[in-house]
């Protein structure tokens, strides 16, 4: 019995994915949802960095594209997902008794209103809001590209989550 029990556990883990109900990066996508689309995240901040909107909008696709099984389409896919950049703000934080910052802080948040078409109780529009701090004493312009990038991952793994994982 030892023996059959990883066996009996793999099979019942293919047979989950494949109904697509499950998958195994956690998402819950209904059988019947079949397509997604990603249109352009424009920037609305008051600060805007040219870099950021194309960015973004790029790794939404990927990630749902390599996490969810799902093809790709221009518009009106079985989920959609649309919205803008609505904060990118850079300030000191950490403030030390001389009222110098000790650490700085990137701050982005993205409006996002995500559509089922197969089921309308998913259906959402919120803010996600994530930020990532870094030395005073480093130019903002030498770490700006990799905080983008890092916050970015966090922003996208929110709104997957929320979309397609259900929490």
């Amino acid at each position: 019995m030892n023996r059959l029990s990883p066996l009996l556990l793999l099979l019942f883990g293919l047979q989950l994915g494949s109904c697509g109900v499950y998958t195994f990066s956690g998402a819950s996508i209904s059988p019947e949802v079949k397509t997604f689309s990603v249109q352009y995240f424009s920037n609305r901040a008051q600060l805007v960095q040219p870099l950021l909107s194309p960015a973004f909008t790029e790794k939404l696709k990927q990630r749902m594209l390599s996490l969810s099984g799902l093809k790709q389409i221009e518009r009106e896919g079985d989920l959609q997902f649309e919205g803008y950049i609505s904060d990118y703000r850079n300030t000191p934080t950490a403030i030390q008794g001389s009222q110098t910052a000790a650490l700085n802080r990137l701050t982005i948040s993205v409006q996002v209103k995500f559509t089922n078409t197969k089921d309308a109780k998913q259906n959402f529009e919120t803010t996600f809001t994530r930020y990532a701090d870094y030395d005073s004493k480093v130019a903002f312009e030498s770490v700006e590209q990799d905080l983008i990038e890092e916050i970015n991952r966090q922003l996208i793994d929110d709104i997957f989550n929320k979309s397609v994982s259900n929490w």
